[in-house]
């Protein structure tokens, strides 16, 4: 990471996503499902017969999508008040996904369709993608998960919520049956979403793994046959792990909470990648703009030589989005939904 990115306080802890309780691992988690991610787009791994791109990319989202299912299942799951939990949302991931959204519109021309696709978070599921947002077909399938979950919750209270494991078998056996081991569509990836739920419900239900599972070499045993079953040519012949995808990345982060300290827990929690975490969004929804244009045009060498410099830009663009944009409107989301609960509350 870049000296000339002002890192923040020390003191100042990633703010926990829907109120849930801090835990310190996820956080390396987070950044490194995000750094996967910019890997994916933004390098060359491996030998391209291998397609290590697309696989380590794989791997990257379904520990993110991991993350989201399990912690938004776990705030619900405390406080399954809907319309606070909407009002968090909406202030965490509209501004900064509209307003990326409406700077590519201004600079392209698009159909309205296109653009309410986008806009709306149904692109994923009819592909009228716009250029330099295509990867936001990922805020789609979350969006859709979070009014899907608060519908749900909505009608049959936190009850409800044990309905999730169900569904997330449900949609990876119709993966199974259509021959889907990867994709983009609803019905093709919220299985990975619905797999951190599970890991939600079965911790806020009092299991806890043996001791011996708990080792980081098991986790990362895991991750590996994430990492081989993601990878595009045993997809195609040996597409178990590929079906098999959400729980493992479900599993690697699930029995990683419950490690003991060790050499590798502190590196995960370590400030770098605490910091990768807070402006995780951010990188995600902006890094695309600093490899375009210019910054992506040249023969090969010229284009790589670039990439350090594509890198610092995604860093500072998220820096100054995650402070200076993102945490005020995502504090007032905060305090609108408090104040909602209090006007509720009162008699």
């Amino acid at each position: 990471m870049n000296a000339s990115i002002a890192m923040p306080q020390p003191a100042a802890r990633p703010e926990p996503e829907a109120d849930t309780p801090h835990i310190a691992i996820l956080d390396g988690w987070r950044g490194i499902s995000i750094l996967l991610v910019l890997a994916t787009h933004m390098l060359s791994l491996g030998p391209k017969s291998l397609r290590l791109n697309e696989a380590f990319g794989m791997v990257g989202m379904s520990l993110f999508f991991t993350l989201s299912g399990f912690l938004i299942t776990k705030a619900l799951l405390k406080d399954p008040s809907v319309v606070p939990f909407l009002i968090k949302r909406v202030f965490r991931i509209l501004p900064l996904a509209w307003t990326f959204i409406l700077l590519v519109v201004a600079t392209q021309t698009s159909s309205w369709p296109v653009i309410a696709a986008n806009l709306l978070f149904f692109a994923n599921n009819h592909k009228p993608y716009l250029f330099y947002a295509g990867h936001l077909w990922s805020l789609s399938l979350e969006m859709q998960f979070y009014m899907f979950v608060a519908l749900l919750v909505g009608i049959g209270g936190r009850r409800a919520i044990m309905l999730l494991p169900a569904l997330a078998v449900a949609v990876t056996l119709s993966r199974v049956v259509r021959g889907i081991t990867a994709g983009v569509h609803t019905f093709d990836r919220m299985d990975e979403i619905l797999a951190g739920a599970i890991l939600a419900i079965v911790v806020a239900r009092g299991w806890r793994p043996p001791e011996s599972w708990c080792r980081p070499w098991v986790w990362g045993l895991l991750l590996v046959c994430n990492l081989i079953g993601s990878q595009p040519n045993v997809r195609d012949h040996f597409p178990l792990l590929a079906y098999l995808r959400p729980y493992l990345a479900a599993g690697a982060v699930g029995l990683s909470i419950f490690a003991r300290d060790n050499v590798v827990t502190r590196h995960m929690s370590s400030a770098p990648l605490r910091y990768v975490a807070q402006i995780s969004f951010a990188l995600y929804v902006l890094h695309q703009l600093t490899y375009r244009g210019w910054l992506g045009s040249g023969d090969t060498v010229e284009r790589y030589l670039k990439r350090p410099l594509s890198f610092l830009l995604a860093f500072a663009a998220a820096h100054l989005s995650t402070f200076y944009f993102e945490r005020p409107l995502n504090r007032f989301g905060h305090r609108l939904a408090s104040r909602f609960k209090r006007e509720r509350a009162d008699p």
